[in-house]
């Protein structure tokens, strides 16, 4: 076998050295295929040659493609969605978006860690869309969620040998910006007792008194937007979690909870019991009042003309009634927070805890749930004034 690197003249009497070699058949149609290579010079192309024909010998070898990384994320996508729920494929799509505005039009394989770099510092700078005011930086939860769903990406785009490694793999979220976030959740506390109270006086005689109350037991905004009357069992004092009603891509989605332990059957406190009986009685009159305009969807939480409500609708209806209490503003799903810091600090089982809150994993519930407070801590300062003396 000859020399495979030859030297060839340019029309302008540049010398370079190229070669051809074989890196493999396609496999779709079988057929085999070439890359040539040109260099300045030849100790740059034997290099070269050997490095490829080591690859391709060790089946590592990755050719070039002309892929973009828009064209690759469609296509992760679609295998990667196959068997997730909707709301699942909707937020693994949501994720990549910023990836796409950055980077979306570069090729795969042209794409560094330096872009990984910057597509972080723009996306904590700068690169919010929606849901705020667009132009802000965006969450740390919502950079690693980015972060996440791009890595799992190029893993597959390694392991089909479209790049030779992943870039995004060290990619880390700057230390100071988690530090700040992490400041931020440590400031964001749920309502304790006295604000529960404080709002539940102000708000007691409104419609939506009894939905506030699902809240605050610890219903989840979509269980509470989910849940029918055929789930209530006021004879009986319960309700059954059975249904979710969320918004996915802008449309309502209803379906199971995610878990055996998300669907539950949870006893009625009695000021909801009370709460939920005279609301339905006002659906009642309503719906005598509206006729045959009144929708009878069979939902808990609807209007006047009994049509179910989204947990958008939901949101702005509770961000509302705060305002009108003159009680601090907190999250609505705050009130799941409250609720579950409540009962594990009062003295519930743990295990009782996560049954309650739907949850599996009893970690995760005291983990991510409960915020003791210094009032909480009182009792144990009561303990130690025992010990002191």
């Amino acid at each position: 076998m000859g020399d495979p690197i030859k030297k060839i003249e340019l029309k302008d009497g540049t010398t370079r050295y190229r070669f051809v070699i074989d890196i493999g058949r396609d496999s779709a149609s079988g057929r085999r295929k070439q890359l040539t290579k040109t260099y300045d010079t030849k100790k740059e192309a034997r290099a070269e040659y050997a490095k490829i024909k080591h690859q391709t010998d060790e089946g590592t070898f990755v050719g070039p493609v002309k892929i973009t990384v828009s064209e690759w994320l469609d296509t992760w996508l679609k295998s990667a969605t196959i068997d997730v729920e909707k709301a699942t494929a909707s937020n693994y799509a949501d994720a990549l978006l910023p990836v796409r505005k950055q980077l979306g039009d570069r090729r795969l394989q042209q794409i560094t860690e330096e872009d990984i770099d910057d597509l972080v510092d723009w996306m904590l700078t700068s690169g919010r869309r929606r849901g705020g005011k667009p132009g802000t930086g965006l969450s740390v939860r919502s950079v690693k969620l980015t972060l996440g769903r791009l890595r799992s990406a190029l893993n597959v785009a390694v392991r089909r040998k479209l790049v030779v490694r992943n870039v995004a793999q060290y990619t880390q979220i700057p230390r100071e910006a988690r530090r700040k976030a992490a400041a931020a959740a440590a400031e964001r506390k749920p309502w304790g007792e006295t604000e529960v109270r404080q709002f539940l006086a102000a708000i007691r005689d409104f419609r939506l008194y009894a939905p506030v109350l699902l809240s605050l037991i610890g219903m989840r905004p979509a269980e509470v937007c989910g849940l029918r009357w055929s789930a209530v069992d006021l004879e009986d004092g319960t309700l059954s979690v059975e249904l979710t009603r969320t918004l996915v891509d802008g449309e309502v989605e209803e379906k199971g909870p995610k878990s055996k332990k998300g669907k539950r059957k949870l006893p009625l406190p009695k000021p909801l019991h009370a709460a939920l009986k005279t609301f339905k009685a006002k659906q009642a009159a309503e719906a005598i009042h509206a006729g045959e305009v009144y929708e009878r969807s069979g939902f808990v939480l609807v209007d006047e003309l009994g049509a179910p409500w989204k947990t958008d609708k939901f949101r702005r209806a509770i961000y509302k009634l705060m305002e009108q209490a003159k009680v601090r503003k907190v999250r609505p799903y705050d009130a799941r927070h409250a609720c579950l810091t409540y009962l594990a600090t009062s003295g519930v089982p743990d295990v009782v805890v996560s049954a309650w809150a739907g949850h599996a994993d009893l970690s995760f519930t005291k983990r991510v749930y409960i915020h003791p407070d210094v009032e909480h801590l009182r009792e144990a300062a009561d303990q130690l004034d025992v010990l002191l003396g």
